[in-house]
């Protein structure tokens, strides 16, 4: 399943770290976050099942990452 989020990054380069460490998660099919538009494709077997984890994963690269 692939879902769009709404999400909050406050540097092209965060983003981009983010995007690397979520899509190295075991669960995550793939990840793309667009800084300028601040939104984050996702694509995994059940996106709303661990979105916190995904949300987790963020906040370590980028702690003011959220997912609105």
């Amino acid at each position: 399943m692939t879902k769009t989020y709404n999400i909050e990054v406050d540097c092209a380069v965060c983003a981009n770290k983010c995007e690397e460490a979520i899509s190295k998660m075991e669960e995550v099919s793939s990840c793309k976050i667009n800084f300028m538009t601040q939104k984050m494709i996702l694509e995994a077997e059940d996106t709303d099942k661990i979105l916190k984890k995904v949300l987790k994963t963020a906040k370590k690269v980028e702690p003011d990452f959220e997912i609105l």
